[in-house]
């Protein structure tokens, strides 16, 4: 898939964190594993969109904005995309 936009205000206005997660490549997959035992995928995560506080923050090369509770959260897989 190609995906061209535009760059939003949102995403100009966030200041890089510089996270290890950057390391890995401008996009990457997310598996997140809850404390319940569920598991959840999350394709095309922008490493320099996410925003840590009491919810962990991410955009997705869609526009497709994600909040994790943190509380709730046993691990995160991280796979390099580009």
């Amino acid at each position: 898939m190609n995906y061209h936009r535009q760059t939003t205000k949102w995403e100009t206005n966030m200041e890089n964190l510089k996270s290890t997660i950057n390391e890995q490549g401008k996009t990457v997959t997310q598996i997140i594993h809850f404390v319940n035992g569920v598991k959840r995928t999350y394709h095309g995560i922008l490493s320099n969109s996410i925003k840590q506080g009491q919810f962990t923050k991410m955009k997705c090369k869609d526009g497709t904005m994600i909040m994790i509770n943190d509380a709730n959260v046993l691990c995160i897989e991280i796979f390099k995309e580009s």
